[in-house]
């Protein structure tokens, strides 16, 4: 079943309408409103009966199945100790907005019943619900709310940190209301402040809340954990006590009555689970498997659908990253060496038939990719105060390599040749070596259940080979590979970042300085990068549409000449196969199958 209509035409209008809204003030409202956007107004109105791509009338009921790789250690998903498992945070604990992804970005009340921001957006005040309550029965107060903002941005994950930076003061303003002042200017800080999950101050009384434990969060969400068995599988079950069950905001969704996360030691296990009719749905990745795996008889009997899920969000990126803090890596010229023998036409044919076009920056896809040529106008103005400290090819667009498609990939290979001879590498009795005699080897860090990666990287090692370099391949379980990218223990591994059509804070978090050294950023590849910061300053703090995509694309040509990634394939639509009794509905959000699609807004129908 392949979902089709009028979803390219809607995504292009909202995404106008959205932008547009740059144009038309700062989004400041007068009074408590019923939602917030990042620019302009949000689209539903005050009465609105559900989220447009939600089923208002969805049976409720039913179970939904999925198969997880690795394991789980902890059921605090909140801090950096620990893995804890597919869920829980969103299934079990709630925030004071909730997200509506037929909107670039928009909030719309969920815990809290009204939000209000400054003119500037230089404070954001919440107004909590009244009926509003944890899965105990226990009210949600002001004091959770106080509570859970400063213990998660000063013991929680660091994810956290950089917004709580900015908050400079919090005042309770009256029995349902506190208000947050910042002390910088930041637009996007109300909508992060937003999506911060409220926990309960009460069950950590006496407790250290960074130590990792098997207890789980009190929330105030739709499920809760039913049962678990560490590292093998967890349930959750509906709260027939949910406060939020009659909202606007939640018709429609969180309709099964349990959902289940099985853990499995690889993919290829999971898939054989799912074709076996233990699992409930399986998300293909490969486009050659979507086309070659799916022939077992629950597909042949319709007990088991094919569904294409298509979306208009960034391509993001999805490749290997470079460790630049090894002294191996921190030269460009090697990183740009080990791109030109990484031969993606003869990968992609291999192990796709050749079907899915290479990601080519961090934000292709969309509007805010950085286009080709060489920068003009506003991109151009934003990069020149760091022109001596850009990389080659920044302001003329980089442009990734590409093979004949052959397996020798002969003219990037003596490409690639020249420049590590240009960076002091020689192949000495078919050895890469530097002056001092130290070969040319790396490790890839892989975990346990990366078939796809694996299979690329083996590839990669045998072409690698004819530079004279080696490659060891280590795959651990899912404890080490999180222990080791927390601490950048590697040289190179897989490296996926999801970007959404309205960056802002996350930005930081994924590019910034302090993922340098600080332990558990995203910035697995230590970009140090003063003018990345600065674009994504920009970013948070314009209000001119023209300004912010400038911001934008000027920020996707650092990242993209900085070579931090040999970036490999992306797909505009997401491929699920699943049981026949599972439905969505038919009008898709514009992110597609992405955060809070499946299991939010399916239903169990017989």
């Amino acid at each position: 079943m392949t979902i089709l209509g009028d979803f390219g035409r809607r995504v292009l209008c909202v995404i106008g309408l959205a932008l547009s809204g740059l144009l038309l003030g700062t989004g400041t409202h007068a009074a408590p409103a019923h939602g917030i956007a990042m620019y302009g107004q949000p689209a539903l109105p005050p009465d609105f009966v559900s989220l447009p791509y939600a089923n208002p009338d969805a049976p409720q009921g039913g179970e939904i199945v999925f198969g997880e790789a690795g394991g789980f250690d902890s059921l605090n998903p909140f801090i950096l100790k620990g893995r804890a498992p597919a869920g829980l945070s969103a299934l079990t604990v709630e925030t004071l907005m909730g997200r509506s992804y037929a909107e670039p970005f928009t909030l719309y009340g969920l815990l809290a019943e009204s939000v209000l921001a400054g003119a500037q957006r230089e404070w954001v005040e919440f107004t909590l619900r009244p009926n509003a309550r944890f899965a105990d029965g226990a009210p949600v107060t002001i004091e959770d709310v106080i509570w859970s903002f400063e213990t998660l941005g000063t013991q929680g994950h660091p994810r956290y940190l950089g917004s709580w930076k900015k908050v400079a003061n919090t005042q309770q303003t009256g029995p349902r209301s506190v208000r947050f002042t910042f002390n910088e200017i930041d637009r996007e800080l109300p909508l992060i402040l937003g999506l911060r999950p409220i926990l309960q101050k009460a069950q950590w009384a006496g407790r250290a809340f960074d130590v990792s434990s098997l207890e789980a969060p009190i929330g105030s969400g739709p499920y809760i954990v039913d049962r678990f068995e560490p590292g093998r599988s967890i349930t959750y079950r509906k709260n027939p006590n949910w406060w939020g069950q009659d909202l606007a905001f939640n018709r429609g969704r969180h309709n099964f009555e349990t959902i289940r996360y099985d853990y499995f030691g690889d993919a290829s296990v999971i898939f054989e689970a799912f074709k076996s009719g233990a699992l409930s749905s399986y998300r293909e990745s490969s486009v050659a498997k979507w086309a070659r795996n799916y022939d077992f008889p629950a597909i042949a009997s319709g007990a088991i659908l094919k569904s294409e899920v298509p979306h208009q969000r960034p391509s993001g990126i999805n490749g290997l990253a470079f460790n630049t803090r090894r002294p191996l890596f921190f030269d460009w010229r090697v990183r740009e060496a080990l791109i030109l023998a990484f031969n993606f036409e003869f990968i992609n044919n291999t192990l796709n038939a050749g079907a899915l076009p290479r990601i080519r920056s961090y934000f292709s896809n969309s509007a805010l990719a950085m286009g080709q040529g060489p920068a003009t106008g506003r991109v151009a103005a934003a990069l020149a105060p760091f022109a001596d400290s850009l990389l080659p090819d920044t302001f003329e667009g980089y442009v990734l390599p590409k093979s004949d498609g052959s397996e020798a990939n002969r003219t990037n290979t003596r490409r690639a040749a020249a420049l590590l001879r240009e960076a002091g590498w020689q192949v000495t009795d078919g050895q890469l070596r530097d002056v001092s005699g130290r070969p040319f080897t790396f490790e890839v860090l892989l975990a346990q259940g990366a078939d796809e990666a694996q299979s690329i990287v083996t590839i990669y090692a045998e072409a690698l080979k004819r530079l004279g370099i080696t490659v060891r391949v280590s795959t651990v379980d899912a404890a080490q590979y999180v222990e080791r990218t927390n601490t950048y223990d590697f040289d190179m591994t897989p490296y996926v970042r999801a970007l959404s059509l309205s960056p802002g804070n996350e930005q930081m978090l994924y590019w910034g300085h302090e993922g340098v050294t600080q332990p558990g950023s995203r910035n697995w590849m230590g970009i140090d990068s003063p003018a990345a910061e600065a674009m994504i300053a920009r970013m948070l703090s314009a209000d001119d549409q023209q300004d912010f995509i400038a911001a934008a694309r000027a920020l996707d040509r650092i990242l993209t000449a900085g070579r931090y990634v040999i970036p490999f394939w992306y797909s505009d639509v997401s491929r699920l196969a699943h049981k026949r009794v599972l439905k969505f509905p038919g009008n898709l959000p514009i992110y597609g199958d992405w955060i809070g699609f499946q299991p939010d807004v399916w239903w169990y129908e017989e």
